[in-house]
């Protein structure tokens, strides 16, 4: 089969693979048809990612047709799916708590072990949900709108309050379409006025642009002097996190959707008079995913805004390196791998 493979940082390349073979019990064999392009798999490439053994073959936002089951998969041929992408242990702590997106062995697809910017792929059958409604492209995009998803869901507090998604990537505005679904009144942040101009213009939120020479002042402005009841960061900048604690109002949270490899530090006073939560917020589980098939299926997500770039994958070594350097008007690319040649 034709992969994308990532033999270190800065190369890939576009080669045959052996073929995946026959599934075993429980498992599925899946015909990739679309990958979304996520900031991990520009990371990967970039040499930037922590958890990471070259050579990989990228990729985690995934759909497809399933052509083979193994013994005991209910899931028929034929039937088109979103993969999650992450594999847990089924017997640890997290898993048994039914939390297996932090599993303490977690393993996710094109990060720690070889992904979906390929033709064909072994999958646990209880790793593909039913994509019944919606276009491969929209199936595609589940995975990376379901971290979204979860980040409210973690957030704990009811509809109506001021919510601030700082950052306006993929992420950030997954999280905040489906911040505003909860019914929380979204106001975004970002330092690119491309993007902000995206968010406000395409998305309709409101929006403040964290380059200005007063950011806090605006946060402030827009809250009554208050601060925002909840505020994510989706960054995965540092100085980002950082900053975000001011913008907390107190009895609020901050939840932190993108991972960094430094160590944040707050000032302790600032975060106890505020009474404040901190809360770290990790992939996705089944509901997550359900939660957002049911969304795009009753078109309330706008999938067409939010997919502005598209490959093959026979073309996505040149894009991909591309893409990594220069993101003017690119909020999320896809590769659309039957295209390939």
């Amino acid at each position: 089969m034709k992969a994308l493979v990532c033999r270190k940082p800065g190369e890939l390349i576009f080669e045959d693979r052996p073929a995946p073979g026959r599934p075993g019990a429980g498992w599925a064999l899946v015909s990739i048809s679309h990958v979304g392009i996520c900031g991990t798999d520009y990371h990967i490439f970039e040499g930037k990612h922590p958890y990471l053994a070259y050579p990989r073959i990228m990729g985690h936002e995934l759909s497809g047709t399933v052509t083979a089951v193994g013994e005991g998969v209910a899931i028929e041929v034929g039937e088109r799916v979103v993969v999650n992408p992450y594999f847990s242990c089924g017997k640890c702590i997290a898993c048994r708590h039914d939390k297996p997106n932090c599993c303490v062995s977690i393993e996710v697809l094109g990060v720690h072990r070889d992904g979906g910017m390929c033709e064909e792929l072994l999958v646990p059958a209880g790793n593909l949900y039913p994509a019944a409604g919606l276009s491969l492209v929209d199936a595609a995009a589940v995975e990376f709108l379901a971290i979204g998803a979860h980040a409210v869901g973690r957030s704990k507090l009811a509809a109506g309050v001021r919510t601030l998604v700082i950052g306006a990537g993929p992420i950030g505005l997954g999280t905040a379409l489906f911040a505003r679904l909860a019914g929380q009144a979204v106001t975004i942040m970002d330092m690119s006025r491309e993007r902000l101009d995206f968010a406000e213009g395409q998305l309709g939120f409101p929006v403040i642009d964290n380059a200005s020479a007063s950011p806090v002042d605006m946060v402030r402005a827009r809250t009554d002097d208050d601060g925002f009841d909840l505020v994510f960061d989706a960054t995965g900048s540092k100085a980002s996190i950082q900053a975000a604690f001011s913008h907390v109002a107190h009895g609020g949270a901050m939840i932190l959707v993108s991972v960094i490899k430094d160590e944040i530090s707050f000032s302790d006073p600032e975060f106890h008079k505020r009474e404040m939560m901190l809360i770290g917020s990790r992939n996705a589980t089944h509901a997550d995913f359900q939660h957002v098939i049911a969304s795009i299926r009753a078109g309330k997500i706008p999938i067409d805004q939010l997919v502005t770039h598209r490959t093959t994958l026979s073309d996505s070594s040149r894009d991909i390196a591309n893409w990594a350097q220069q993101k003017s008007g690119l909020i999320k690319a896809v590769i659309d791998v039957a295209e390939s040649g």
